[in-house]
């Protein structure tokens, strides 16, 4: 996962949306691995109890949004071994895309079907 700097004000929690596009044939460990996701954030400490939500664009890419407890969380993610290892896995079953890129983004009214991972 690409780091992320300059987010947020100083010691405030920050709302981000990660978007992954599944690589052919690997939406179903896409799935498995968002279920994983916050579950091994939040053991680390780095992310908020708000609940997270996931989206499904129409193409399959999955929208998640979630909360981290700073902008300092997000890098701290990156020196988490058991974070990176996820992250890694990540990175074999989907590319990692900006929101703006989905068809759905550029609707003023975004429509998506939400998923329970």
């Amino acid at each position: 996962m690409t780091k992320v700097t300059g987010m947020g004000v100083p010691g405030m929690a920050v709302t981000v949306m990660a978007v992954y596009r599944p690589k052919p044939g690997q939406a179903a460990e896409l799935d498995r691995l968002v279920a994983e996701h916050l579950p091994i954030l939040r053991a680390e400490g780095l992310v908020t109890n708000y609940p997270s939500t996931v989206l499904k664009a129409a193409d399959g890419t999955v929208i998640e949004i979630f909360e981290w407890v700073s902008a300092a969380a997000i890098d701290q993610a990156h020196g988490k071994p058991a974070v990176m290892a996820l992250w890694a896995r990540f990175g074999t079953v989907c590319d990692y895309l900006p929101i703006a890129a989905l068809t759905e983004a550029q609707q003023i009214f975004s429509p998506f079907t939400r998923i329970q991972p």
